[in-house]
């Protein structure tokens, strides 16, 4: 069956954000140290790797590593540099490719003015937020701003894994081969611990009491939530005192995303626990190949009904993002 499909946690960068940053260059672990070109391409190589995994739309968003450690001027003057830079890439494709905005998180209010430019005048579709923000996580007071903003647009944040402070790289990953110590902080384990970790923290600070319209929007499966999510509701929902359990704000106010998990056995679990109307298809392009995300929705319509599979692969992208409908 002919089906639309989106993915929504799909990566690029500058070449003014890898000369901020240092990222993806020979210093990086040897299967990130060589995307920087797919990272830069924008246009055709982009759009070719679409098609060859029948993808139709792809919602970017800046890779930034080493992003939060510029200073907080830099760092948001370069992130409506690269917002200018996402809509220009769309504006050229706009049938195939739309976007997230970049945030100086370090400059709350700048960042929540940035983000009602982008979606107001640049028409992107929310942010992506990578990891904590000078060493804070993002449900500090703050940051709310942002927050705000965002529930006042109608838009959702991505909330996206960031390399580990050096504090906890220090505490967890060290006394370990250097390759094998750096991957397990990242796409080995850590990434997904911490993620999972600070969106229990956004749900357990009240935020989504205090904007219960705010949409928050994670990936991987999920990070390891919902294989825990009873465990972790039953022992934090009594002292959070919310107005809802923890695990029903997967329901409420978290969707989750596939990127970068292609089996079976994480989806079903993810479906089962928070429901098909959670969650979004997503590959984490070029880190993992569309094939690869094509393979997963291939292995889903065989025990997913067509509803279930026209839902996850872009039915529920098209309703939290406000994209337009599949005609």
């Amino acid at each position: 069956m002919t089906m639309r499909t989106i993915a929504l946690e799909e990566h690029f960068t500058t070449p003014d954000l890898l000369r901020a940053t240092g990222a993806y260059g020979p210093n990086m672990p040897g299967p990130i140290a060589g995307m920087q070109p797919k990272l830069l391409d924008v246009g055709a190589g982009r759009i070719a790797a679409l098609d060859e995994a029948g993808i139709d739309l792809q919602v970017m968003s800046a890779a930034p590593i080493g992003f939060d450690g510029l200073d907080p001027a830099e760092a948001t003057a370069l992130a409506s540099a690269t917002n200018d830079t996402l809509a220009a890439a769309i504006a050229a494709h706009p049938d195939r490719l739309g976007g997230f905005a970049l945030l100086g998180m370090k400059q709350p209010d700048q960042a929540a003015r940035e983000l009602e430019r982008c979606v107001t005048r640049l028409g992107l579709a929310g942010a992506m937020l990578s990891g904590t923000s000078g060493g804070s996580f993002l449900d500090a007071p703050r940051f709310l701003p942002v927050f705000e903003a965002a529930a006042q647009l109608g838009v959702p944040i991505y909330l996206h894994p960031a390399p580990p402070p050096p504090a906890v790289r220090a505490a967890y990953y060290s006394d370990l081969p250097e390759a094998v110590g750096t991957m397990l902080s990242i796409g080995g384990w850590g990434w997904h611990a911490e993620t999972g970790l600070h969106t229990l923290r956004l749900i357990c600070s009240g935020l989504f009491d205090r904007l219960p319209a705010l949409q928050v929007i994670i990936g991987h499966m999920g990070e390891g939530l919902p294989y825990a999510l009873a465990r972790s509701s039953g022992a934090l929902s009594g002292p959070a005192k919310l107005r809802q359990n923890v695990a029903e704000y997967f329901r409420t106010n978290v969707c989750v995303t596939t990127s970068g998990y292609f089996t079976l056995p994480p989806l079903r679990c993810a479906i089962d626990v928070i429901g098909i109307d959670r969650m979004m298809f997503s590959v984490d392009y070029p880190f993992s190949p569309n094939t690869a995300g094509r393979s997963l929705l291939d292995q889903a319509a065989t025990v997913l009904g067509d509803a279930d599979l026209h839902a996850l692969s872009h039915g529920n992208a098209e309703r939290v993002l406000r994209l337009p409908a599949t005609p």
